[in-house]
């Protein structure tokens, strides 16, 4: 073991400075996080190719990327600091009374109207905890998850979670099309063929195609032959809701999250004679002792 470390490469400090690198994707942005000069930095991400015999990273004047060497090692560094960190965490929560706290992420495809249902509950009866949330895409939440730096995770799943995670919840979430009121009448009077024809020219605000929510929705409304292009796509269905309700559009939105818009006049509900739904998880890491303020989050959830 002296041996080890007297050869070591580097310790947790350089591998922390270099995955600060990675996050930010420059030397002098890393640098201003950790209260280091770019220079400083410099020095020690250079060390740590030194001693290894690999270069990890390629610079240029204007961005920083990582060799395939340093895909690797960050990916696998990532997760070793995020147990150190929750290991730290959990030992100052336990032993130094610590403030206890839950870190969630939401996905920014989920309607801020499902987090009465995650929070409400935990809040009243564990005043005590504290609750970090955060706002992130799907594929983010899951990366932060694996790296222990999230707890729990609220998000629609890709077709194949990474093995490392398991689910803790499972809820189905149904969608409806909202349209802005004075399009209501006319779109009564359709038949179907030509309400799907008619749909189909009208301006649509959508969820964005690259989230998992937005790729299972193109594909739902293609199978009905209503395929349209957007006029813009976003990645948060509260905007859109918002954005309909003015008149800029049409939108298939979650059902829960127009709770939150109480009775807008100018914004309606279309029949519409098939129904989209997306599931929902909670997710987090696997094998992984629970520390008892996750254990109550958890049992608390409601939907």
């Amino acid at each position: 073991m002296n041996e080890f470390l007297q050869k070591a490469p580097f310790d947790l400090y350089e591998l922390s400075l270099f995955n600060l690198v990675v996050k930010h994707r420059s030397f002098t942005k890393a640098g201003a996080a950790a209260g280091l000069t770019q220079s400083a930095i410099t020095r020690q991400i250079q060390g740590m190719e030194n001693s290894l015999g690999v270069d990890l990273l390629e610079r240029t004047t204007r961005s920083v990327t990582l060799t395939k060497a340093g895909e690797f090692l960050f990916h696998e560094s990532s997760r070793l600091l995020g147990d150190v960190d929750h290991s730290l965490r959990q030992l100052k929560e336990d032993f130094a009374n610590a403030k206890k706290e839950v870190r969630v992420g939401v996905s920014r495809s989920v309607s801020l109207a499902h987090l009465p249902g995650f929070f409400h509950a935990n809040l009243r009866v564990h005043p005590e905890v504290n609750y970090s949330v955060s706002n992130m895409s799907s594929g983010e939440i899951l990366a932060a998850l694996e790296a222990n730096e999230l707890d729990l995770g609220v998000l629609c799943p890709p077709s194949r979670l990474p093995r490392t995670l398991c689910v803790t919840h499972r809820f189905s979430d149904a969608f409806t099309l909202i349209a802005p009121a004075e399009l209501a009448e006319i779109y009564s009077e359709l038949s179907k063929p030509s309400a799907v024809a008619w749909l189909a020219r009208q301006t649509w605000l959508l969820i964005d195609e690259k989230t998992n929510t937005g790729r299972k929705l193109h594909r739902w409304m293609g199978s009905l032959n209503l395929k349209v292009e957007p006029a813009m796509q976003l990645d948060s269905f509260d905007l859109i809701i918002t954005l309909v309700s003015v008149g800029m559009g049409l939108s298939f939105v979650p059902v829960r999250s127009l709770s939150l818009f109480g009775r807008k006049k100018r914004l309606v509900r279309l029949p519409f004679p098939n129904r989209f739904e997306r599931e929902l998880v909670v997710a987090m890491r696997r094998h992984r002792k629970q520390p008892e303020q996750l254990k109550h989050f958890i049992r608390n959830i409601l939907f």
